[in-house]
C-alpha cells in the first residue's frame, strides 16, 4: 500500500467559460441543459459562479460545448489567465 499525502485545498475561485461558449455555439441556456440533462437554472448558476458542476457534468458540457475541460474551467488565484 502507498504512501497517503494529504492535499491541502486550492486557494482560488472555479471560474469558467460556459456562458461564452454557449452564446458562440448558439445555444440558449435551456438548450444546453436540455442536452446535458440538467435544468436552465443549473446552467444559469453555473454561469453565474453559484454552484460548481460535479466531475460528470463539466465532463458532459465539455463534451457538448466541443472544448477541454480545462479550457472550460479552471482555478482563478487572482492571475491573469488566457483559456
Amino acid at each position: 500500500m502507498g504512501v497517503v499525502v494529504p492535499v491541502k485545498p486550492a486557494d482560488g475561485t472555479v471560474k469558467n467559460r460556459v456562458r461564452s461558449l454557449r452564446l458562440e455555439r448558439g445555444l440558449t441556456q435551456t438548450e444546453l441543459a436540455e442536452l446535458v440533462g440538467v435544468t436552465r437554472q443549473t446552467i444559469h448558476k453555473i454561469e453565474t459562479y453559484d454552484y460548481n458542476p460535479t466531475v460528470r457534468l463539466a465532463l458532459d458540457l465539455a463534451r457538448v460545448l466541443a472544448t477541454e475541460i480545462g479550457q472550460l474551467f479552471w482555478l482563478d488565484r487572482g492571475e491573469s489567465y488566457e483559456p
